[in-house]
């Protein structure tokens, strides 16, 4: 995934949806918009309710900074947690460049064992991407990053989607691997599928309320961007942005959530619903 690169500069500030995106990068915009604009409002009003001018967030499997580092270019101190050394390396070079070295930490370790390497309730919002399909235990997984937020807080979960690797398998022809992924109790596709595990929404709103949050907003992430040949985004005049549009304009509508390629829950502490 690729990080929006053009923050305000204060986060106490909303800036228009064009430029939450990555314009370096157009395609990989795609993948993260929806994210980050749900991520961004969530962490501007953390900021406003808590009376601070930053928060202290935890990106869990964060890898090189794809969030990490513009939540820091908002003025947020960041830590991520990476088993990868390789992955905090890049995290290193891009928080150095972005001239944000200063708020961004990298330890290794992984959510299994994180608190051997973070503190607990020590954080105004996590982040869980990506992580939940790869853990022996996705409950145990949410329910640490949990026990890292303090009692106001939010948790960010993005997770792989079920039924948008059904349809696209289906859409390839691949018939049979559809309906495997869509019968298989991980979602998986076959032998030869390189994700351990997908979910739908409802087992991640399950996952986030049984470890006690309330869920703020559910949001389909990659609706369509997946299914659309490359060719067309890259040369249709205004075709880029008028999906980023569609994107944006369906991930909230649970008609679509069924379809997506991935899906994002915002989750609130009871504190943090009530501020």
């Amino acid at each position: 995934m690729s990080d929006p690169m053009r923050p305000p500069a204060s986060h106490h500030h909303s800036q228009p949806a064009s430029l939450r995106s990555d314009p370096s990068r157009p395609r990989a915009s795609l993948r993260t918009a929806v994210v980050w604009e749900v991520l961004h409002d969530a962490l501007d009003h953390r900021v406003k309710a808590s009376g601070r001018d930053s928060l202290d967030v935890l990106d869990t499997g964060g890898g090189s900074g794809n969030f990490a580092v513009p939540a820091a270019r908002l003025g947020h101190r960041v830590t991520v947690v990476d088993p990868s050394p390789n992955a905090l390396f890049a995290l290193e070079r891009r928080a150095a460049e972005a001239g944000v070295a200063e708020r961004v930490r990298g330890v290794q370790g992984d959510a299994h064992g994180l608190f051997d390497v973070v503190e607990r309730g020590g954080y105004d919002a996590v982040l869980c991407h990506g992580v939940l399909e790869y853990v022996d235990d996705p409950a145990e997984g949410v329910r640490n990053a949990v026990a890292a937020l303090r009692s106001e807080g939010i948790l960010s979960v993005l997770a792989s989607g079920l039924g948008g690797a059904v349809l696209a398998r289906a859409l390839a022809g691949h018939f049979k691997e559809a309906r495997q992924a869509l019968d298989d109790p991980e979602g998986r596709w076959g032998e030869g599928d390189p994700m351990p595990r997908r979910f739908t929404a409802e087992q991640l709103t399950a996952l986030v309320e049984g470890a006690g949050l309330r869920v703020g907003a559910v949001h389909g992430v990659r609706i369509f961007a997946d299914l659309v040949p490359g060719v067309l985004v890259d040369t249709e005049p205004g075709a880029l942005d008028a999906l980023l549009k569609l994107e944006a304009a369906a991930a909230e509508r649970p008609a679509f959530h069924s379809v997506a390629t991935q899906l994002h829950v915002l989750g609130e502490t009871r504190g943090a619903a009530e501020a």
